[in-house]
């Protein structure tokens, strides 16, 4: 009989800002040179203050903006480089393909793109989807999504981690976290 399969979705609220970049500096020890991160979701959900706490946590000093209007922004001095992509203003995998996206998706880099459903197709398909959907006022819902072997093992960290920094920031403030913990985990393949 074959061992149950690893979790390897989790869904996520966060009520703040502040959450959300805990959230992506929480991930970055995870994180290993050619992993790929594909954002997606609402207009204005987070995606870019996830990517600041991502950068954050691989101890990138230099301040992280959206990369909408030049598509691209690269970041060094922190533990590995960061190539941060923002398909959003392209209309057409083949405008994608024209720019040389496979070019950016360098090995020794971690790679973040934002609205990367939508050029699916060319990223690797072992990635780390995150998806940030509006649920009012302040509140995110963020499912986070292991495709591929690599993150088969690194979504059950990913989870502890999640529930560590929940423990210990209500140390500190009674109330934080309350929607910001792993609800509803799947199992099995690829879910998007």
């Amino acid at each position: 009989m074959a061992p149950p399969a690893r979790p390897n979705k989790l869904i996520l609220k966060s009520r703040s800002a502040a959450e959300t970049q805990k959230l992506g500096g929480l991930l970055a020890p995870l994180l290993v040179p050619g992993d790929v991160l594909v954002m997606s979701g609402d207009l204005g959900a987070g995606k870019t203050t996830f990517v600041q706490g991502l950068a954050r946590g691989l101890g990138i000093v230099e301040r992280v903006t959206s990369p909408t209007f030049v598509l691209m922004k690269e970041y060094q001095g922190g533990r590995f480089p960061l190539m941060h992509l923002d398909v959003y203003r392209l209309g057409k995998v083949q405008e994608v393909i024209d720019l040389g996206i496979d070019e950016y998706l360098d090995p020794s880099y971690v790679v973040v793109v934002e609205w990367g459903d939508r050029v699916e197709p060319l990223l690797p398909q072992e990635n780390l989807a995150i998806e940030l959907v509006h649920e009012g006022a302040d509140v995110r819902s963020i499912t986070i999504t292991g495709r591929g072997t690599p993150w088969a093992g690194r979504m059950e960290s990913i989870k502890k981690l999640v529930e560590g920094l929940t423990a210990e920031s209500r140390a500190k403030e009674p109330n934080f976290g309350d929607t910001f913990q792993p609800s509803n985990p799947t199992e099995g393949g690829r879910n998007n």
